[in-house]
C-alpha cells in the first residue's frame, strides 16, 4: 500500500514539473517568414532613401520631395539580359494626403522587358517621384507603365537642382537610380509598377485590403516600421 502511495505521489511529481516547465516558442512558419521579407522591404527602403539624400551633390533635391505627391522606393531592382532583357523590383510607394503628410506603404512591384543587344547583370536601388496626383493616383487602377502612361525623366540631382524654376522641370515623373553591376545604367522607360496585393493583405493583416484604401488612411492598424519610414520621408524633406 505504502509503495503504491509513493508510486502515485512521483507520478504527481512527474506530471508537476512537466506543466512547469515554460512551453517553447512554436517554430516560425512559411507566412511569418514571408511578412518578415515584407517588414525587411519597408526597412530596405527607409535605408536607401537615407543613403540616396545623404549623397551630397548627388543627392535628390529636397524641394522636389517636398513638393512631390507621392514617392516609389525599389531596392535592388535587378536588370539580366542576353540578347533579351528583363527587370524585376519590389518595393513600396506612399503618396501625400490632404494635409501634407504622408500615407502608409502599399507595396508595389516593377516589371519590363527589353530587346536589343545587350548583356549583363545589374543591381539598383530606384526612387520615383510623382510629381502629379494624376501620375500616382493611376497606378491604383491597374498595370501602370513607366514613360507611357506619365512622362518619364531622370531627374535632376544635387544643389543646382535646388534652384531650379518649375519651369524647368515639367516630368510627371523623375527617376532616380543608384546601380551596380555591367550595364552603364538603368532605363526605366516601358517598365510596369503594379500593386503588390497580397503583401499589402500580409502586412496589414486584412483581406483584400486595397491601396487607395491604404492611402486615404482608412487601415487604422500597421507594423511600427510604417511609422519609422513616414518619419524618414519628413526628415529627408526637412520638415
Amino acid at each position: 500500500m505504502i509503495k503504491e502511495k509513493r508510486r502515485a505521489l512521483g507520478i504527481v511529481f512527474i506530471l508537476a514539473l512537466a506543466l512547469a516547465r515554460p512551453v517553447p516558442a512554436a517554430a516560425p512558419t512559411a507566412k511569418d517568414d514571408v511578412v518578415d521579407k515584407d517588414i525587411q522591404r519597408v526597412q530596405d527602403s527607409i535605408r536607401v532613401l537615407g543613403e540616396m539624400m545623404k549623397e551630397a551633390d548627388k543627392s535628390i533635391p529636397k524641394n522636389l520631395l517636398v513638393k512631390s505627391a507621392g514617392i516609389a522606393i525599389i531596392p535592388g531592382v535587378i536588370k539580366a539580359a542576353y540578347i533579351v532583357g528583363g527587370r524585376h523590383g519590389n518595393g513600396i510607394l506612399v503618396v501625400r494626403g490632404k494635409d501634407g503628410g504622408w500615407s502608409n506603404p502599399s507595396f508595389i512591384k516593377l516589371t519590363g522587358g527589353s530587346l536589343g543587344l545587350q548583356l549583363g547583370v545589374e543591381s539598383a536601388d530606384v526612387i520615383l517621384l510623382f510629381m502629379t496626383p494624376r501620375s500616382v493616383g493611376n497606378i491604383t487602377k491597374g498595370k501602370f507603365t513607366l514613360g507611357a502612361d506619365a512622362g518619364l525623366a531622370a531627374g535632376p540631382i544635387g544643389r543646382a537642382a535646388e534652384a531650379s524654376t518649375d519651369a524647368q522641370l515639367k516630368a510627371e515623373i523623375y527617376s532616380y537610380s543608384r546601380s551596380r553591376g555591367l550595364f552603364a545604367g538603368l532605363s526605366l522607360q516601358g517598365a510596369s509598377l503594379s500593386i503588390d496585393g497580397k503583401a499589402n493583405e500580409r502586412f496589414y493583416k486584412l483581406k483584400g485590403v486595397g491601396a487607395q484604401t491604404i492611402f486615404e488612411g482608412k487601415v487604422v492598424q500597421a507594423p511600427d516600421v510604417a511609422a519609422k519610414l513616414r518619419n524618414a520621408l519628413a526628415e529627408s524633406a526637412g520638415k
